[in-house]
């Protein structure tokens, strides 16, 4: 049974940085495509960024590109997203997901979510 439990949601001001974590335990995932996805009310979840088990594939959501950064320790079932630059609509609820699945045109995700980690951007 795969978990994934993130860490590092907080409130921000407008302009600063934030870095989630997501620590995967019960089996190894680094060769899973790891990310993370956000939601917020009424919405449907996004995809924000993914990277593959080596690190040699990266993709990002055209609205965060230039200002998250997404990286992983697979030897640790570990994958981070640093935000910088954070806007107010940056705010949501992020998801930490494995094996995502981005060999369609759309990015599917993987079976397995965290709890959630909550990230409220202020002006």
């Amino acid at each position: 049974q795969v978990r994934l439990v993130e860490s590092g949601g907080r409130t921000v001001q407008a302009g600063e940085s934030l870095r989630l974590s997501c620590a995967g335990t019960g089996r190894t995932l680094s060769w899973d495509v790891m990310g993370w996805f956000r939601q917020v009310p009424g919405k449907d979840r996004e995809f924000v960024a993914g990277i593959d088990g080596l690190g040699n594939t990266i993709k990002y959501a055209e609205a965060v590109k230039g200002r998250f950064s997404v990286s992983r320790e697979s030897a640790w079932n570990r994958v981070y997203l640093q935000m910088n630059q954070l806007k107010t609509e940056d705010t949501a609820v992020y998801y930490c997901n494995a094996g995502i699945k981005w060999d369609t045109a759309k990015v599917q995700p993987g079976d397995y979510w965290g709890q959630g980690t909550q990230v409220i951007v202020s002006s």
